[in-house]
């Protein structure tokens, strides 16, 4: 689960409002844990490097790697039984109605097929 955020939202929120934020989004990855859904979830810092080859050299540039307004706030690796749990996960995120987005990624497994 990747989670987007809005820069513009982002910096208009008071330490009051991001305190509170984060005080749900604990309480949320509590909640799967003790389900044993949440493998792991992880805030990104907003400094990503992209990396791409072009003639057989590597190019490293300062992110984003977008034009955009969002950005990957966070990742959130899931283990659930299936699609529509996923979504229903992803629903009840607490960021969802902060303007933002969640993308679901099915992980491939070992033998490079789909779950």
């Amino acid at each position: 689960m990747l989670v987007y955020g809005n820069e513009e939202i982002w910096g208009g929120l008071g330490p009051e409002d991001v305190s509170a934020f984060v005080g749900r989004v604990d309480a949320f990855n509590r909640e799967l844990t003790g389900s044993g859904e949440l493998l792991w979830a992880e805030g990104l810092v907003t400094r990503p490097l992209s990396m791409r080859v072009r003639d057989g050299a590597p190019v490293v540039s300062d992110g984003p790697y977008l034009e955009t307004k969002e950005h990957v706030g966070s990742a959130t690796m899931l283990d659930v039984a299936s699609e529509e749990r996923a979504r229903e996960v992803a629903r009840a995120y607490p960021g969802a109605d902060l303007g933002g987005g969640i993308e679901l990624w099915p992980v491939m497994d070992h033998g490079g097929g789909e779950p």
